[in-house]
């Protein structure tokens, strides 16, 4: 009998990302589809992102008890039940109904953090009322500082503890695949319309009864009748990112924002020391998920540099190309304190909205359990390189 991935809508019978993203293919339509899985260019980033994982290989321990084990972390001095959380992933709206709060809701009944993507089609107020957990939120550094500013103090007076700064869309990667859905800029071509009306639950989901969902965090950044996630993306990632954005912007909001902060895009230890220079709380190290800088690293290949260099004066987190327990064990091998998911719940949401976020980290909450059973190492604090071979990484 020939092999097939379960596509059902029962999220319990989901048995991997893998098959959560099969059934994300089938339930929304090919332009949202393309949206979340597609790179920019050439794709050899997102490529990279996926083979990495590969060429790092386990080295278990036998005969230790691995009765009781335990992932949890200490991440700015809170507790988080796993080594991961739900990074920032613009357009959820357009997944699931209200797939910011979903995702959040969902993160929360794991003991995660959320991160709020500053592009979310729920206001960040409605998002911790509701949902309630840690909600960290993302923000891109705008034009517009005023409107920056206006962002960092609804976040402080909604409850928010981490801003995640975006340093690494000053310029907008070319996303070619996801351009040929549209015969101009935003209005889908003749295919991409007939696909839509091919999946009908989407769009009594989606556009019944309103319409397109509208952005709820940027009103007073986009001209009045501009706010739907349909027309709003070039306008506000075309105009509106700012490719003068330097170091002094990040000392600028270190000054304002007295929460912890987090820059998201630090890919050199150089640039990571400068981080801790300005006084950031956390990096991620990031090329978007393969979304902007085509050919770039992997974040796993300068993991082990950058956290080296910084030595615990900073948390050193990492995303991109994590479908797998393994992998994020892997990563916490070679030095990260945690891992932001982006693709591996999204497919989640686009699957099954909330039940489907929760399914994928309920998946890689137990694979991870399982790795380090199967290791001989009953704690993430313990792994270390000791337990990984690769000739890419120089473990021998």
């Amino acid at each position: 009998m020939q092999r097939r991935l379960y596509t059902g809508r029962d999220m319990a019978r989901v048995q991997s990302i893998e098959e959560l993203r099969a059934i994300a293919r089938k339930r929304v339509p090919n332009f949202c589809f393309e949206y979340v899985e597609g790179g920019s260019e050439e794709e050899a980033s997102l490529r990279r992102n996926r083979e990495v994982f590969s060429d790092i290989s386990f080295l278990p321990r036998t005969l230790v008890d691995v009765k009781t084990r335990n992932q949890g972390i200490s991440l700015f001095g809170q507790r988080s039940a796993s080594p991961f959380m739900i990074g920032p992933t613009g357009f959820s709206g357009l997944l699931s109904r209200e797939g910011d709060v979903s995702m959040a809701k969902a993160a929360a009944a794991a003991g995660v953090p959320f991160v709020l993507t500053n592009v979310s089609t729920t206001s960040v107020e409605n998002v911790v009322k509701r949902a309630g957990g840690r909600i960290w939120m993302q923000v891109y550094m705008y034009r517009t500082r005023a409107f920056v500013e206006k962002v960092a103090q609804r976040a402080r007076d909604a409850g928010v503890e981490t801003l995640v700064l975006t340093t690494d869309s000053a310029v907008y990667g070319k996303r070619e695949w996801d351009v040929r859905n549209f015969s101009s800029p935003m209005s889908l071509d003749w295919r991409n319309k007939i696909d839509v009306l091919r999946h009908p639950r989407w769009i009594v989901d989606i556009l019944y009864p309103n319409g397109f969902p509208h952005f709820a965090n940027l009103g007073d950044l986009l001209p009045p009748g501009q706010t739907s996630v349909r027309g709003a993306a070039s306008s506000i990632l075309g105009q509106q990112l700012d490719p003068s954005l330097s170091w002094r912007d990040v000392e600028w909001l270190r000054d304002i924002w007295k929460g912890k902060l987090v820059i998201k895009g630090i890919m050199t230890a150089q640039d990571a020391e400068r981080a801790v220079a300005v006084g950031a709380d956390g990096i991620v190290l990031s090329n978007h998920g393969g979304r902007q800088l085509d050919s770039a690293l992997s974040p796993m290949d300068v993991l082990p540099e950058v956290a080296a260099a910084v030595n615990k004066r900073l948390a050193v987190m990492l995303d991109g190309g994590f479908r797998r327990g393994a992998d994020v064990v892997k990563a916490v091998a070679l030095g990260a304190d945690a891992v932001l998911l982006g693709r591996a719940t999204t497919y989640g949401l686009a699957a099954g909205g909330q039940a489907g976020a929760a399914r994928a980290l309920e998946i890689m909450r137990s694979e991870v359990d399982r790795v380090l059973g199967l290791l001989g190492c009953p704690d993430i604090a313990q792994v270390d390189r000791s337990y990984l071979r690769s000739q890419r990484f120089g473990i021998s």
